[in-house]
């Protein structure tokens, strides 16, 4: 068994069709149904049923598909990894959701570039999700998301939380309400566009509950507690989970690609939407944004890295951050990146 099989085998795996797989590999046909049916010679089980269109694999094919396509993913991950740890690049490569860059991280650039002049800095916009392949592949060195992540390869610190405040259309009767309460805006359709989803946990801490207790009635705490212990764990839309937190199911929902598009509609007055409060100076002449009264609605910056290779300009990164983050008063406490390399 070698690696040459085993891409092969991936390959008419995921494409179904020798021909395809061939033109993925750069093999022949010959060649392919050559490897393939060696791999199976020195395992001694058939992978790939041969014998209906489009090809499928067989039960033993399955299981070893989902087995190895894992090990193989590891596999070019360390090779990666080992050619960056050998010749970093000059070039510090930052990921980022967009909902950063409305932010501080323009701020965070320039002054990383004061503290060091010659940094080479590229700036990539991709989803918190996405960072993670990112990462591993080499495209990215550090990502700026806003999700936490549980993945052997990958560490993160978390640098703040911001809160969100509610895009209102300008015409909408709560449009000059300076706090407003998530019980007031459930009547109103509310604009979703996370394409990433949180991993919740099965269970509402008491902070959250205790809370609701202050801010809402005593017929919608029992309800939030009754209802969040039931359902929120399945909610893993953020702007969805942060309403059930409190028991509260919006009116009606609708679903766009981005946040831009969202805050585009509501800016057209079909709906408000949640956003950080770095958003709040998009569209302002069509757009009123107001406090939320709740303050653990929220959301989290995190940084991410792998955890056996870290940057050297990294350290720079930070130091730019944290230094950002004292000029504007900004509560944070001071982490580092661990390499393990």
């Amino acid at each position: 068994m070698d690696l040459k099989q085993l891409n092969a085998f991936i390959a008419v795996a995921d494409l179904r069709s020798f021909s395809a797989a061939a033109a993925k590999t750069g093999l022949s046909q010959p060649s392919l149904s050559r490897l393939l049916k060696q791999l199976e010679t020195d395992m001694g089980v058939v992978l790939i049923d041969r014998y209906h269109r489009p090809l499928n694999l067989t039960e033993a094919g399955s299981f070893f598909y989902d087995k190895i396509s894992t090990i193989l993913t590891e596999i070019d991950t360390v090779t990666s990894m080992t050619q960056r740890l050998s010749a970093p690049s000059s070039a510090l490569n930052i990921g980022f959701v967009p909902s950063v860059l409305y932010g501080l991280l323009p701020e965070i650039i320039a002054t990383l570039k004061q503290f060091s002049p010659d940094i080479d800095v590229n700036l990539k916009d991709i989803s918190s999700y996405q960072q993670m392949d990112a990462l591993k592949s080499g495209e990215i060195d550090i990502g700026f998301g806003r999700f936490a992540h549980q993945d052997p390869w990958i560490q993160q610190i978390l640098l703040r939380h911001e809160r969100y405040v509610v895009a209102l259309p300008k015409s909408h009767p709560l449009a000059n309400v300076r706090k407003q309460r998530l019980i007031d805006l459930a009547n109103n359709r509310l604009i979703l566009y996370h394409q990433t989803h949180l991993p919740v946990s099965s269970t509402v801490t008491t902070e959250i509950v205790t809370q609701a207790s202050d801010e809402l009635s005593a017929s919608t705490v029992n309800r939030a507690t009754h209802e969040t212990s039931l359902s929120s764990e399945a909610i893993t839309e953020p702007l969805l989970h942060l309403f059930a937190q409190y028991g509260i199911s919006p009116f009606m929902t609708t679903t766009v690609s981005d946040l831009q598009v969202a805050l585009g509609l509501v800016a057209a007055g079909e709906g408000i939407t949640l956003v950080p409060a770095s958003l709040q100076t998009v569209r302002t002449e069509q757009i009123s944004y107001q406090r939320l009264i709740h303050e653990n609605v929220t959301s989290p910056i995190y940084l991410h890295t792998l955890k056996d290779f870290v940057h050297p300009n990294i350290p720079d990164l930070l130091t730019a951050i944290y230094h950002v983050y004292e000029q504007r008063g900004i509560t944070y406490r001071q982490q580092n990146f661990v390499s393990q390399a």
